[in-house]
């Protein structure tokens, strides 16, 4: 499994979300995307971090982000999850770990799913990879840090 670097393009993937497919490259455009991987629905580090991802989504939205949060729970789950805690941004479904593989997400004593933030900008190229079970919320901050600092940056022609 290549580790998705910084810099790279992100490769051709696709999730399950309410309405069916949802491929990587249909959320990229406009907008940058904070895409994140994480474990499970409604586990202390993984609800940690969603709120965190919550109590900041209008400062992300407001900095020209979209947020989407993936896990291999499945989209009933993940239903439950965002009215649990009310969750504004979308939870797609990574059936069978594909997606994660295929970015490099790596799986903690092989067994857990990863926990990696990826801040992707209009062009689907990473520009922040961030990877962790601990510290679920540290990033969130420097997620936004590097949104915020994209919005400022110049076109490049």
């Amino acid at each position: 499994m290549a580790t998705l670097s910084v810099g790279e393009p992100v490769p051709d993937v696709s999730f399950r979300g309410a309405d069916g497919a949802v491929k990587l490259k249909d959320l990229i455009g406009e907008r940058v995307l904070v895409l994140y991987f994480y474990p499970k629905d409604e586990t202390p580090g993984c609800t940690a971090q969603a709120c965190s991802f919550r109590d900041r989504y209008q400062d992300f939205t407001d900095a020209g982000a979209d947020v989407v949060g993936v896990s291999t729970d499945s989209g009933s789950s993940h239903d439950a999850f965002k009215s649990h805690h009310k969750l504004p941004f979308r939870l797609l479904t990574d059936e069978g770990g594909a997606a994660a593989k295929a970015m490099g997400v790596k799986k903690t004593l092989g067994i857990i799913p990863g926990r990696s933030t990826f801040v992707i900008d209009p062009a689907g190229v990473v520009r922040l990879r961030w990877d962790g079970q601990l510290g679920a919320v540290r990033h969130v901050d420097e997620a936004l840090a590097i949104v915020r600092s994209m919005a400022k940056a110049p076109a490049r022609s």
